[in-house]
């Protein structure tokens, strides 16, 4: 049985204090430790709360902890090292792109503000060994020149199943769909054949620009994508994704079996060969078809008694029924919907042009009988044909020439009305439709609508990758093929990072937003308190976490985060 004392003992002239135990050995009442207390003003200052820190050194550490943990948990690293080795020396190749996507999926930076940024993470004990001569982007262009674009290809292959396999992801609906990226690459740089100029989809159509396509699984994952020339059409390279992505799904070996996938696309990829690829493959589909080459189901009223409702809470009021019909040389299921919210959003954008235009007309009407009054005599008198044109020009909007009658008499002078029932018309049968094509049989109307409608997944992705908040893609300060293909590689990884600790936190229970989930990590700092020395001992640190609201303390439990993570 031991006991603990309070010692003062003299050494030179001073008194100084120790706590001790004490404990019977052999016989003997023995100190088996001791700690060292200081003076008795010491005592006294530690009674009162001890000395205040010098200062606070913060540290940004929800984010990169979630998303460096994930990568961990998903062997991004060792996967990229075992493709792509190098000496050991430094940081490795897996590293480099390991602290890429995890710049990319937090707050993208130039390669050469790398250090910065990870000098501000709480990363910097993930990686003691690193320095700022390390992430330099000499040193990452260096390491990007390692990676091939086949092995970016294999480590996606290879990671993927992983996350696949592990995560137990759902293949049975997968979304496809392509976007552009604008660029400020030169037009005189000949080292980029990616980068070319074509239809900007945010109105940049004069720089050059990359094209990026994906395949993602209904909870928003990246499962295979691809880089390709900017000037090439979404329905000329659907084609190609969908045998890259049947042959990269074919060739997954750590798949204990081959899923029954249902492609799910939008109808700017629509056509004919398309389909009839889709059918050689024996992929099951789900696209949507244009109103106007299938008149006769446009044309059913929305009043018509062969509408059937939905019952599924998320399809509140949403109608449907389905047929089936001769499409591309088979028969297929077609699925015509009929969505309020469509419908009000479409009356209301034809409402608004329909009232510009008349403004327009009237306008045009008034200058001409100005003109013939004499009140406008300078210019070019106007001609009947030039005034046809004109007016075609202000009803060129959907629907327009439909509504509004136009009647151009010599003089010349314009007589034009517009008519309350062809446009109530038109609201009946054209507007708030969709009609979709698939073949899988046993699904009902309201499935095959549902999963139409999570083809949203892909829209929000590419949403973030251009969200000036948080992007993804940008900066681009890139200009060969070689690393605009590393640089995409980091980008899909950063959104499957992204979306993976969005996924855990969902099947938690935990229904919020990636922006409400991303706010609420950011917020999780690290603060280190820098005390001062004593007795000539080193400054002493001390690392607290800020305080955490009941939120973010389950969204640590959730995603496997501590005080002593690292």
């Amino acid at each position: 049985m031991g006991m603990e004392r309070l010692e003062r003992k003299k050494i030179s002239g001073q008194h100084y204090y120790y706590y001790s135990r004490w404990e019977w050995r052999h016989g003997k009442c023995r100190r088996v430790w001791q700690k060292y207390l200081g003076k008795l003003e010491d005592l006294v200052r530690a009674a009162e709360g001890g000395p205040d820190p010098d200062y606070a050194e913060i540290f940004e550490f929800g984010l990169p902890s979630a998303l460096w943990l994930e990568c961990r948990r998903q062997g991004v690293v060792e996967v990229i090292d075992r493709l792509c080795p190098k000496r050991r020396q430094g940081l490795s190749v897996g590293e480099y792109v390991a602290l890429a996507a995890v710049n990319r999926a937090i707050r993208p930076v130039s390669k050469k503000a790398m250090w910065e940024w990870f000098a501000g993470t709480s990363l910097r004990r993930c990686l003691p060994e690193v320095q700022e001569g390390m992430l330099t982007s000499q040193r990452f262009w260096d390491h990007m020149d390692l990676v091939s674009a086949e092995q970016a290809a294999q480590a996606w292959a290879e990671i993927i199943t992983g996350v696949i396999s592990r995560e137990g992801v759902d293949l049975s609906r997968v979304s496809y769909d392509g976007t552009n990226f604008y660029t400020f690459i030169s037009t005189f740089n000949s080292r980029s054949s990616l980068a070319v100029r074509g239809k900007n989809k945010q109105g940049r159509s004069n720089l050059r620009q990359i094209s990026y396509a994906v395949f993602c699984s209904r909870e928003g994952l990246p499962l295979f994508y691809d880089t390709y020339e900017g000037n090439r059409a979404d329905a000329r390279e659907f084609p190609l994704m969908v045998e890259r992505f049947h042959g990269f799904f074919q060739g997954l070996s750590g798949l204990k079996e081959q899923p029954v996938v249902t492609v799910i696309f939008d109808k700017g990829n629509n056509s004919r060969a398309n389909i009839e690829l889709l059918d050689r493959l024996n992929l099951d589909f789900i696209g949507a078809l244009k109103l106007g080459g299938y008149r006769d189901l446009t044309l059913v009223s929305n009043r018509d008694p062969r509408w059937g409702p939905c019952t599924k809470p998320d399809l509140e009021g949403v109608r449907t029924f389905s047929v089936e019909k001769m499409v591309y040389g088979k028969a297929r299921r077609l699925v015509v919907a009929f969505l309020p919210e469509l419908h009000a959003s479409q009356r209301q954008t034809l409402e608004k042009d329909l009232e510009k235009a008349l403004r327009r007309l009237a306008a045009l009407g008034d200058r001409l009988e100005a003109r013939a009054r004499g009140e406008i005599c300078g210019g070019r008198p106007p001609s009947e044909e030039s005034i046809r044109r004109e007016c075609a020009r202000i009803l060129r909007r959907p629907f327009l020439r439909d509504i509004v009658a136009v009647e151009v008499t010599p003089g010349p002078r314009l007589r034009y009305a517009w008519s309350a029932e062809h446009l109530q018309q038109i609201s009946d049968t054209w507007l708030g439709k969709k009609i979709l094509v698939t073949n899988p049989k046993a699904w009902s109307d309201e499935e095959i609508l549902e999963a139409y409608h999570g083809q949203f997944v892909v829209e929000h992705l590419f949403r973030e990758m251009k969200n000036r908040e948080r992007p993804n893609w940008w900066p681009l300060h890139h200009w060969t093929d070689h690393k605009i293909r590393i640089h995409t590689f980091h980008c899909t990884l950063a959104l499957l990072l992204r979306a993976l600790i969005h996924r855990r936190v969902r099947q938690a229970g935990m229904n919020i937003s990636i922006g409400r989930l991303y706010k609420e990590l950011n917020n999780l700092r690290e603060v280190v308190n820098i005390y001062p020395a004593v007795r000539r001992k080193k400054e002493r640190r001390k690392t607290v976490l800020s305080k955490r609201s009941e939120l973010q303390q389950r969204l640590m439990q959730v995603l496997g985060l501590s005080d002593q993570l690292f």
